[in-house]
């Protein structure tokens, strides 16, 4: 019997201009709340806290903060558990090729977005501590893709003079450490965009920053671009429709968590086809952006390459190559990628960069 043709959503300029302008309203109004009360010195405070992968204690955080989490700490009705399950499963299946995935095709990707890379751009940090920034990336994938942190966890007991805050391990909110890591994300996301709002050198043409449309194309860039890469890795390919969508229904409901609007979540895989087309149509050019993060990442796999032996000029030169393997000559030019012709011709036969760590942590 012939496979039926599923329905799609097509997203259209109207739509997704009107998304462009758009942030995300509860998480900001937390980082205002933050900054009426004690202006940008809070914030970073509050950032601090964010970027602490082992503190996800609410104790010392202001009502806002502690409002959010109990607001929007919770899957969506349309969430599927068992699906949901079914598509962390295929993670641990696939986990060291989409390492791979996610380093050489899905972040490159999101720098085709030229006006989106502007925000990245601005943020000193993800150019000049870009190694550090790829391990948050591999743990908060890991962690978020992990069951075991989707079980809710009571929350940490109060300090004592025998064990003082901090001293059992990661602290937490009371809810599972998935969520708990999605929402601070959230919240840097709003904060990144305030500082950009705030910098003088935002230009609004780029559209508003951290915006709906350029959020929704980097959840397809953990998605779809991950399943496009696998693809191409597998050859034909061994995973099944139902192993990709369950895959794509789980990375949907992590993008709910984080402030992605539902219109913009694609129900299945053509429409996350139609969803990418559109955005990259719209949005991928070449911009100083776009290649200077680029250049930052293969300096930083090189690094991290590096230290498990590999000559790092070496595993730059690889991971260009295997960039281009992925996105394919137009667009690695696009994002000034070296063009390495005979790493290119083994590229596909090596299985992994070890880009992000491949276990699960705790």
């Amino acid at each position: 019997m012939p496979t039926l043709l599923k329905s799609s959503r097509l997203f259209s300029d109207e739509l997704l201009n009107r998304y462009r302008q758009q942030g995300d309203a509860p998480a900001d109004a937390v980082v205002t709340a933050v900054t009426e009360a004690g202006g940008p010195a809070s914030l970073r405070a509050m950032m601090t806290w964010l970027a602490d992968t082992a503190d996800f204690s609410l104790e010392n955080q202001p009502e806002s903060v502690r409002a959010f989490f109990a607001d929007y700490g919770n899957l969506p009705d349309w969430a599927d558990e068992q699906r949901m399950a079914r598509g962390m499963a295929f993670f641990k299946k696939y986990a060291g090729k989409i390492g791979l995935t996610l380093g050489c095709f899905s972040l490159p990707y999101c720098y085709l977005g030229a006006n989106g890379a502007q925000v990245l751009w601005l943020t000193e940090r993800i150019k000049n501590d870009t190694t550090r920034r790829l391990q948050e990336t591999g743990e908060w994938v890991y962690g978020v893709n992990n069951p075991k942190e989707w079980v809710a966890l009571p929350p940490a007991p109060a300090a004592t003079a025998d064990q003082p805050k901090g001293g059992a391990g990661i602290e937490n909110t009371g809810l599972p450490l998935a969520i708990s890591r999605t929402l601070k994300i959230r919240l840097i996301h709003a904060g990144a965009r305030w500082f950009a709002l705030h910098s003088g050198r935002w230009n609004m043409d780029w559209g508003y920053p951290v915006n709906q449309e350029d959020m929704a194309g980097t959840n397809l860039a953990f998605s779809y671009v991950v399943l496009r890469g696998l693809r191409r890795l597998e050859g034909d390919g061994s995973a099944t429709e139902r192993e990709e969508e369950d895959y794509l229904h789980h990375i949907n409901v992590i993008a709910h968590i984080n402030g992605v609007a539902d219109e913009l979540l694609p129900a299945n895989l053509r429409e996350a086809y139609q969803l990418d087309r559109s955005i990259a149509r719209r949005q991928f050019t070449t911009s100083e952006a776009g290649m200077g993060l680029t250049r930052s990442l293969l300096n930083a796999i090189a690094s991290v390459v590096g230290i498990s032996g590999d000559r790092p000029e070496a595993a730059r030169n690889l991971a260009a190559a295997q960039m281009r393997f992925f996105l394919g000559d137009d667009y690695a030019d696009t994002l000034g990628i070296p063009a390495v012709p005979v790493e290119k011709r083994i590229v596909n036969l090596v299985s992994r960069l070890p880009i992000f760590p491949n276990t699960f942590p705790r």
